[in-house]
């Protein structure tokens, strides 16, 4: 409910209002990509904070908390009248909604499961998925009637009316506060017994990690190849000669495939771990890019939207375990905070190139096929990442 909720803070919302943002305040595209970067480096640098507060003080204080923020910067851009106004609420709008709501979902997932994580992961990414299918139309419906600014204070009301209550009554920030293990067994899982038993402990550095700048650089690729295609995606319809309604609409396609892809993927991935279903992800990418460039037809733009909901299906389950698979589910915060911090640093470039591409070029096909590089480069830094204190795969236990 929380993931579904963080809508108006993420890509694909956003894109929905930057024709009607340009028309009505002044900017060019180019200036709201670099607007769009700014912002979202702004949300790269509070996650890395927000996670580790989630390690001292848990989630739930600190879901209630970015609720109201969240709510209050949706209520923000509704009211901003300039450029210094709509940044501190846009950039506050990512900051909240695209970062601090994601790091603190994922680490309750990964508190509260370890052998079923995958799946669990699954099940928390449908709410991503019916967040991407319903807010954008559903922004396309409020923007003709009452506005985008309108638009934006109602499903920012939305959102808040959601999370606050989720996180109020529903929350519990580890098993153990409760009398639980993970997974609902009797006993702790069988990796951290046997660590224990071992006297192994994970190697947590981040930033002085040869082994985590490979793995954090290569997760990265999708958020900013991704975001790039979503951010222009009106934009790189109209120029196939698509109508606006079309790309706003193909969401809804996107968001099947993407449920589908992550139910699957999430009980695959328990099975055969995070780096396989990642180098499969980035072939479906690969092609995703290229039924882009030969976009020239609704039947294709669907194929295009199908593929690219296969690949971020996949990534979203690898994205969620694959720090808790190598370090652990204690003090997680830190590793995967950082982590999510280069992640949404490459999120926040990746409208930038494609925009000046097309202002270069004028068209969005050389941008493109220049990204196609990025899903084979991060396939290899993966596979050469050997993150320390690597944790053996569990297989899943009988709940008592």
């Amino acid at each position: 409910m929380v993931i579904f909720s963080s809508g108006p803070g993420q890509s694909y919302v956003f894109s929905i209002f930057i024709d009607s943002i340009i028309e009505d305040i002044g900017l060019s595209r180019i200036e709201i990509s670099a607007l769009y970067m700014a912002s979202t480096g702004m949300s790269a640098v509070l996650v890395a904070f927000v996670s580790r507060l989630a390690d001292r003080y848990g989630p739930r204080i600190m879901l209630v908390a970015i609720g109201l923020g969240f709510g209050a910067a949706c209520f923000s851009m509704a009211t901003a009248t300039n450029i210094v106004l709509f940044y501190i609420a846009f950039a506050s709008l990512r900051a909240l909604g695209q970062g601090s709501l994601g790091i603190n979902s994922i680490l309750l997932v990964n508190t509260w499961f370890v052998a079923r994580r995958g799946r669990a992961i699954a099940m928390m990414g449908l709410g991503a998925v019916l967040s991407s299918a319903i807010f954008p139309p559903l922004a396309r419906i409020l923007i003709d009637n009452i506005g985008w600014r309108g638009a934006y204070a109602v499903i920012g009301a939305v959102a808040i009316g959601i999370i606050v209550p989720v996180a109020i009554f529903i929350v519990k920030n580890r098993p153990e506060d409760v009398g639980l293990f993970p997974d609902g067994s009797s006993e702790p899982p069988v990796s951290e017994r046997r660590r224990a038993a071992a006297g192994v402990r994970s190697d947590t550095r981040v930033y002085t990690s040869f082994s985590f700048w490979l793995l954090a650089l290569s997760l990265g690729t999708p958020g900013l190849v991704s975001t790039a295609l979503v951010f222009h995606q009106t934009s790189i319809f109209e120029e196939k000669g698509l109508s606006a309604t079309l790309a706003a609409g193909v969401f809804v396609i996107f968001s099947g495939s993407s449920a589908v892809s992550s139910l699957l993927a999430g009980f695959v991935v328990d099975r055969i771990g995070p780096k396989a279903l990642y180098a499969f992800s980035m072939g479906a990418l690969l092609a995703a890019l290229a039924l882009a460039v030969a976009i020239d037809s609704v039947f294709m733009a669907v194929a295009y939207v199908l593929v690219m909901g296969l690949a971020g299906g996949c990534h979203h389950i690898v994205q969620g375990v694959i720090w808790a698979h190598y370090y652990g589910r204690h003090g997680l915060g830190r590793v995967q905070g950082s982590a999510m911090t280069i992640t949404f640093c490459a999120s926040a470039v990746g409208p930038f190139p494609l925009a000046l591409f097309h202002h270069l070029t004028g068209s969005y096909t050389v941008g493109i096929v220049v990204m196609m590089a990025l899903p084979v480069l991060s396939v290899l830094a993966l596979i050469r990442a050997r993150p320390g204190g690597v944790i053996l795969a569990e297989q899943p236990q009988p709940i008592q």
